[in-house]
């Protein structure tokens, strides 16, 4: 088998669950070398070199790789900011490896302002009504809050706020599920308004999916539609997180979709790509430029936001079961002749389990959790034994973890996530679960209703309400 060296650049479970599919190659004798956030047991177990850098700063990450460029033949981001902060730029200009992540100038989930330009540019009819709050436009604060209830009148307050960047502020707030009063959004909208712009747009009612990419740069790959559970607890209640858990159906639609909801997805990526894209090819969208949150309306598809990265958890949905060989999809986007991918016709559900501080848990089920646990090591045991009973159709995948003289320990965000795959969508949550029951210690949590059948009837019914003449 021909050697190869990747470099992975990698933040929690999303990071694992890239190694394992490079791992699991039939084709190529793999190596990894793996630039992690911390010293995550999985990563760290199968790295040739394993480098914790706790910012992901971009100049340690080339570092990184200079040290090993004569054993590396490509390398891969999973995180996003070091993406936006241009680290493909810096590592292929310092060491020639070939990244697959796109460049800065390409990472626009940089800007959420930049993003809904693009949109309304090239896809109008599916961008939310939206309006710009920028420092420069505005002489004090009295002007800046007229203009923002002006904005709230025509929109009658159902809107959603988000800061510009990423990272900046609180996120995004939503009217009815993050305030109730317009002092309340104003709270919100100026915490993050002291840092940068802020976007007040229209709230869409309706249901998400989950829209991911592969690209080479001449070709956008679509992959199969999943569906991410933002809010912490079961129910779709209390605050949005970095994702909680989804699931993918048998095939590349969700239950409460269309067929032509997904040629309608494809055939507006396609638009913004060939926008990005320019004539001929542009390999600087390689990997996945378009990872989008759609928003299935009463008018069809309505783009939430777009991120250049993998999703976390959306794509745990889908490494496990890729029928293509992980290491020959990535040459071919290096190469730029990747036209398709196969997946295996299972569906797949992730539920991650937390600690109890994540999402606001402790503040309001303080009862359920067990003080004496906090800090204690978690035991993975129990649902790596579990492979002997499913064997491949469970993945474990450890995220906000750290291994400390041999024991792993969790840290402030999504602890650990399984992976179930099966026929359908309900026997893969019942391996999930079942996955969950088994780690111990922590007193770590999990929502209960991930891909569950009340909520997926929730979600199919929700939408027949909304478009009646098109079920």
């Amino acid at each position: 088998m021909e050697r190869i060296g990747i470099l992975i650049v990698s933040y929690g479970s999303r990071g694992a669950a890239i190694v394992d599919a490079f791992c699991r190659s039939e084709i190529y004798d793999v190596e990894v070398y793996v630039a992690d956030r911390q010293r995550n047991p999985f990563n760290a177990k199968r790295a040739i070199a394993h480098k914790v850098i706790p910012d992901l700063d971009v100049e340690e990450i080339c570092k990184f790789a200079k040290k090993h460029k004569d054993r590396i033949d490509f390398g891969i981001v999973g995180p996003e900011k070091p993406i936006i902060n241009g680290v493909r730029d810096v590592i292929e200009k310092e060491t020639s490896i070939p990244m697959i992540c796109p460049t800065k100038k390409y990472a626009i989930e940089g800007s959420k302002v930049a993003q809904r330009y693009l949109f309304q540019e090239v896809v109008p009819e599916v961008n939310p009504r939206f309006k710009v709050f920028d420092q420069k436009k505005y002489k004090n604060l009295a002007e800046v809050k007229k203009n923002v209830w002006d904005w709230l009148d025509e929109l009658n307050n159902q809107v959603a706020v988000k800061p510009d960047s990423s990272v900046f502020g609180k996120g995004v707030g939503v009217w009815g599920d993050h305030f109730n009063t317009r002092e309340q959004l104003f709270k919100h909208f100026w915490a993050n308004y002291e840092r940068g712009p802020v976007i007040i747009e229209e709230k869409i009612e309706g249901e998400e999916s989950s829209f991911q990419a592969f690209c080479d740069g001449k070709h956008l790959v679509s992959l199969p539609d999943t569906r991410d559970y933002k809010r912490a607890f079961d129910g779709d209640k209390g605050p949005n997180t970095g994702g909680m858990g989804s699931y993918k159906n048998v095939d590349d639609c969700l239950p409460f979709m269309t067929q032509a909801d997904k040629e309608r997805e494809i055939e507006l990526m396609n638009k913004v790509f060939r926008k990005l894209k320019g004539r001929g090819s542009n390999p600087e969208l390689r990997g996945i430029p378009l990872y989008n949150a759609f928003v299935l309306s009463k008018k069809g598809p309505k783009i939430f936001e777009n991120n250049s990265r993998p999703g976390d958890p959306e794509i745990l949905n889908l490494l496990p079961i890729m029928k293509d060989d992980f290491v020959e999809v990535c040459f071919k986007m290096i190469d730029g002749n990747l036209r398709r991918v196969e997946f295996e016709e299972k569906a797949t559900v992730v539920t991650y389990k937390v600690p109890p501080n994540y999402g606001g848990y402790m503040k309001v089920f303080p009862k359920r959790v067990d003080f004496n646990e906090i800090g204690k090591p978690v035991d993975l045991g129990g649902a790596y034994k579990l492979s002997e009973k499913y064997g491949d159709a469970i993945r474990i995948y450890p995220g906000s973890m750290e291994l400390r003289n041999g024991e792993t320990y969790a840290l402030g965000s999504r602890t650990v996530c399984v992976v179930g795959i099966g026929d359908n969508i309900q026997a893969s949550r019942e391996i999930s679960l079942e996955g969950l029951k088994t780690i111990k210690g922590g007193s770590l949590w999990h929502r209960s209703d991930i891909g569950s059948k009340e909520h997926i009837k929730k979600s199919i019914e929700h939408i027949k309400k909304l478009r009646p003449t098109k079920q």
